[in-house]
């Protein structure tokens, strides 16, 4: 890659400064300790990949009642912030930025993963169809309870010291989680919220729980430090919106007046259905910086930085078998092909073993 590269020049991203353009996306890759606690093994794999311009963590859940999948962190413990004190640390000491992803799984859950056997929780008691992945193996969802009012209260404070507690982590900044079906989408898609009231019906209804959720995070953080990540038309865990076009573009605008770091897009359907958004349009209506993501390549993306329909790239394939990614970018060197047999779960193997450039140069 040319020292022209648009992709690898710096860019202030809201408060944060960044190196280059190339970003981690959040991948849950279920290796956390007992507890939800990030672990050793978890501090070495961010800290090989702390020359991402910045790294956005594995979704972690902002309360026990948040959780959806077996060995996920959490940051609502005070040894889930120790140990993410840990990570912070580890790539701060390489030079790297990272931000969490604070998330709340809802009706994507099952009683089992949840305390007291609590039932998950949802915009509307719509039972996705699929099956929950347990430690007792898979099983199928169950129909969720529609929050109240109240029970939003309780949730948008538990954003708020999960915002908090990340503070008291290290970390540069947050990114609140609202999208591929988990809680806050299943409140902006209209598949999954068919409620009359006051977070149903309109766009600004439906988008009432993010936007108060963003403010209790915004009591820790300020909103430059914030990126918020949307998915209008990505059918996983059982999503669809009769509207995706107009009902981003709207949530864009209400957002641009946020002063968010970023706005972070998933463009596309993770299920391989055509595109029918027009995702220019969603940048066009957000007064900020883009982050775009789905599939882009090292060429797809410098095009879009080029082209200025990005301001920055998140990749996640990528970056589970390339620790090194930028240099391999900037190299144009080969990159490793990653092992989806190792994606979830597991030990050290296709998490933090994969071949580093120099360390392969060496061997030959």
């Amino acid at each position: 890659m040319s020292k022209a590269s648009s992709l690898l020049s710096p860019i202030k991203l809201g408060a944060v400064n960044l190196k280059n353009r190339v970003v981690m996306a959040p991948l849950t890759r279920n290796r956390a300790g007992e507890g939800n606690v990030p672990q050793d093994l978890n501090v070495e794999y961010y800290q090989q990949r702390a020359s991402a311009g910045l790294i956005i963590t594995e979704a972690s859940q902002i309360s026990p009642e948040g959780v959806g999948y077996p060995a996920t962190p959490g940051i609502h413990s005070s040894e889930q912030i120790e140990g993410w004190r840990k990570i912070t640390q580890a790539v701060h000491d390489k030079g790297g930025k990272i931000f969490i992803q604070l998330w709340f799984c809802g009706r994507i859950s099952h009683p089992s993963m949840l305390p007291d056997n609590q039932t998950p929780v949802s915009a509307s008691a719509i039972k996705p169809t699929g099956e929950a992945i347990t430690y007792e193996g898979m099983q199928e969802y169950v129909e969720p309870h529609a929050l109240d009012v109240d029970e939003i209260k309780v949730i948008v404070d538990q954003y708020r010291v999960a915002a908090s507690n990340a503070k008291a982590a290290g970390f540069d900044g947050v990114e609140v989680h609202a999208a591929n079906g988990y809680l806050l989408d299943q409140f902006l898609r209209d598949g999954s919220n068919q409620r009359t009231d006051n977070y149903g019906g309109s766009v600004e209804n439906r988008s009432r729980f993010l936007m108060q959720a963003l403010d209790a995070v915004y009591e820790t953080w300020d909103p430059a430090q914030v990126g918020v990540r949307v998915s209008p038309e990505n059918g996983f865990n059982d999503m669809k919106d009769s509207d995706p076009q107009n009902t981003f573009n709207e949530v864009a605008e209400r957002l641009s007046s946020h002063g968010l770091a970023y706005l972070h897009v998933l463009e596309g359907d993770m299920l391989g259905e055509v595109k029918k958004v027009d995702y220019g349009q969603i940048k066009n209506c957000f007064n900020g910086n883009y982050m775009a993501n789905c599939g882009y390549t090292q060429q797809r993306a410098e095009l879009a930085v080029s082209n200025n329909d990005a301001d920055v790239v998140a990749f996640g394939l990528l970056y589970i078998a390339n620790p090194d990614l930028v240099e391999r970018f900037s190299t144009g060197a080969e990159l490793n092909t990653p092992d989806k047999a190792t994606f979830y779960g597991g030990d050290s193997h296709g998490y933090t073993d994969y071949g580093f450039m120099e360390r392969e140069e060496a061997i030959a």
